[in-house]
């Protein structure tokens, strides 16, 4: 069960990712993201409204925190690189996050990292800068595909990685000391996103107006199911019930699935491209599971 939610909840991220790239708007990374954290929030107001806040604060605490690094900053910083980078790329780059964990685990516990490890992360880092060499895609607008705007994307998705790996920390570790769901979980996650990002939204952004053509809010809609609801909660779902190691390297597969998308996207991986995504899924499960 816990395979199969990693696997789905990668090719969740991977479609939602490629919607929301897609998407024409004038809005912010920011705007984006607290609009799709709330209409996320709504949809799971019932699980929200009967959280068991007397039994288990602090546990609902910590994740309030966890969805503040992790959705808030993390996925604002992720849509910021998703429009400069495409799917691909920034998906590719985000396959850094097991590794990182692994070095974090290194400096902050001395946890000890094995020669194979290394041997992933080479592969990880190779692919990094198989992707920094790319183009852009056809899709992306002329400002940002400059080189200067290129590089920020590439920070961008680095800082997505960072946020991204200390929320899901600070989540697993409640996860498996409590008896919360993974519903439970992922929706006090979600309005810790939502909160952080409350000071930041404007009234205009809450009710944008949707171009007729476009059939903006359909689309706002299924990705933020996709991406934002199942995605999370299905990724609760491997934290909970897989090792640590096996979780991540399933729920890193997405970098492979977003091969599906770039054509759609005027994204052209060409060979070094395929190559970045396979080796760095392969590094991955070099490194995590040695």
């Amino acid at each position: 069960m816990g395979v199969i939610a990693g696997l789905v909840a990668a090719l969740a991220w991977t479609l939602a990712s490629s919607i929301w790239r897609g998407l024409s708007t004038s809005l912010t990374a920011l705007e984006l993201n607290g609009l799709k954290n709330a209409i996320a929030c709504a949809l799971l107001l019932p699980v929200l409204l009967f959280l068991p806040w007397k039994q288990e604060s602090q546990a609902l605490l910590w994740l309030l925190i966890s969805g503040g690094l992790g959705i808030s900053l993390g996925d604002s910083f992720y849509l910021a690189a998703l429009r400069r980078l495409g799917t691909r790329r920034t998906l590719t780059l985000e396959s850094l996050a097991p590794l990182i964990a692994a070095l974090g685990g290194l400096v902050v516990m001395g946890e000890r990292i094995e020669g194979q490890a290394w041997l992933g992360a080479a592969m990880v880092s190779v692919s990094v800068l198989l992707v920094a060499r790319q183009s852009p895609p056809d899709g992306t607008r002329e400002r940002d595909r400059g080189r200067n705007v290129q590089w920020q994307g590439i920070l961008f998705a680095l800082l997505a990685v960072l946020c991204g790996v200390s929320g899901a920390a600070l989540s697993r570790s409640v996860l498996i000391s409590t008896d919360l769901t993974a519903w439970q979980s992922a929706a006090t996650r979600l309005l810790g996103g939502l909160l952080l990002l409350l000071p930041w939204l404007r009234i205009r952004m809450l009710f944008p107006k949707p171009h007729p053509n476009h059939r903006r809010w359909p689309r706002v809609l299924l990705a933020t199911l996709l991406g934002t609801n199942v995605g999370i909660v299905l990724q609760q779902v491997v934290l909970k019930q897989l090792p640590l190691g096996i979780g991540i390297t399933v729920l890193s597969t997405a970098p492979v699935m977003a091969l599906l998308v770039a054509g759609p996207e005027g994204d052209h991986p060409r060979a070094a491209g395929v190559c970045a995504s396979l080796l760095a899924v392969s590094g991955i499960a070099l490194a995590v599971l040695a």
